[in-house]
């Protein structure tokens, strides 16, 4: 029997006029793109972000046929470790193309890095992205976790909606016409609407169905095909709670994203005042986040997880019946700043962790008395008196960022006297 190719291969975009409902992240991309062959990028890397299905990778693959440029992708299970990324994607990165004009350095699902099990991957990205004479392209559905965020400083960041129904029904009845497939429109819109904007999950299933009976007709959909759940980032899941008509879509809103509990508060903590506007509507939003923290603080102290529907009815139901009447109303939603700030200063606070376990064993005292009784003094000392500082760093075997910590403005000096004692 000759081999199943799976449509959503065969039927791959080709050029970019074939990616559907996606027109502000194809032009921010291809504009990225071309600086890039032009020798002119405003970033080195770009990270296309959005719900799987959307046409991220899709994207890339048809700019890089477009513009004759040899692509050479990588996939989650490809770049696991540090040497992965250096056998493979740092060679393609600086050897020339034989066959095209150039190259695009794809690296798909970066947020299926884990931090603890792929150690050194992420060094080795950052590594290629600052080497590489070639763009690279990065893909991720959840683009904010604080893991990706060195990734996210130095990319481009496109995002990508998730598409819709209308765009997904018109290009299943395309699929259906060139494989000349007898489909219901009844068919089609239930497809498109289950898929929930994930275009290739759509093409999936309208394949096993017209392959396996021949033709798709709605008893087939609903008998053969049960509802797909779908995870939503943190963007969408506030869009449908602060929006939902109905408590079940509240709920649901909250349920179905792909934040931790704590996370998803800080999230709704930052944007309420974003999206309500009059102190009551306020007043009564907050009132309900604080009983949602309530109760998660006590799920956490004893341990009593049936409290958790509690959480989502006080974070979800309650938050969005805050409002006064039902309106919808277009919000643009914030990144929390307390995690942002958390994420910012965790480099300073590693080093000053550093140092109080560098000191803590020669001074004979705790960690804690060394970051609350003696960093000050050093503070003073290193930004007095660079000369004696550098003593004091080459005696406690500090590091050259522990010094920076310490110095501030004055890094440089004692930097300097550091070096050439180390030489002595």
């Amino acid at each position: 029997m000759p081999k199943r190719i799976p449509w959503t291969i065969k039927y791959r975009p080709r050029k970019l006029a074939d990616i559907v409902d996606q027109d502000k992240a194809k032009k921010e991309f291809t504009t990225w793109l071309r600086l890039w062959l032009s020798g002119k990028p405003d970033k080195k890397a770009a990270l296309l972000y959005g719900p799987a299905g959307c046409g991220k990778t899709s994207l890339v693959e048809a700019a890089a046929h477009e513009l004759g440029l040899e692509l050479v992708e990588m996939n989650a299970s490809d770049f696991r470790r540090k040497q992965d990324i250096e056998k493979v994607a740092l060679i393609a990165a600086s050897q020339r193309s034989l066959f095209a004009k150039g190259k695009i350095i794809l690296l798909d699902e970066v947020d299926g890095i884990s931090g603890t099990a792929d150690r050194g991957a992420l060094d080795a990205i950052l590594n290629l992205i600052e080497t590489s004479r070639y763009p690279i392209v990065m893909t991720a559905n959840d683009p904010w976790d604080p893991r990706l965020r060195p990734l996210r400083d130095v990319s481009k960041l496109i995002g990508f909606n998730r598409l819709s129904e209308t765009h997904v029904r018109l290009v299943l009845k395309r699929l259906c016409s060139l494989e000349r497939i007898e489909c219901d429109e009844e068919a089609i819109k239930m497809l498109a609407r289950r898929s929930q904007g994930d275009l290739r999950s759509a093409i999936n299933d309208l394949q096993s169905i017209a392959e396996g009976y021949g033709r798709v007709t709605i008893e087939l959909v609903q008998n053969i095909l049960g509802y797909r759940y779908r995870e939503y980032n943190p963007f969408e899941a506030l869009r449908n709670l602060f929006n939902a008509k109905y408590l079940w879509q509240a709920k649901a809103a909250i349920t179905q994203t792909t934040l931790d509990y704590e996370t998803l508060i800080q999230w709704i903590n930052e944007n309420i005042p974003r999206y309500y506007s009059g102190p009551e509507e306020r007043w009564r939003a907050f009132e309900a986040l604080s009983r949602a923290d309530v109760y998660l603080g006590r799920i956490k102290k004893t341990g009593s997880w049936d409290l958790l529907s509690y959480v989502f009815d006080m974070a979800g139901p309650a938050i969005a019946i805050a409002r006064r009447m039902y309106k919808y109303r277009f919000t643009k939603f914030q990144f929390p700043q307390r995690i942002k700030m958390l994420a910012q200063t965790k480099k300073m606070r590693e080093t000053r962790e550093g140092i109080a376990k560098a000191l803590a064993p020669r001074l004979l005292t705790s960690r804690a008395t060394v970051k609350s009784s003696v960093l000050p003094f050093l503070h003073v000392i290193f930004r007095v008196n660079p000369e004696y500082a550098a003593r004091i760093a080459l005696g406690y075997d500090l590091t050259d960022e522990m010094v920076k910590f310490l110095a501030g403005p004055k890094a440089s000096e004692v930097l300097a006297y550091l070096h050439r004692y180390r030489r002595k």
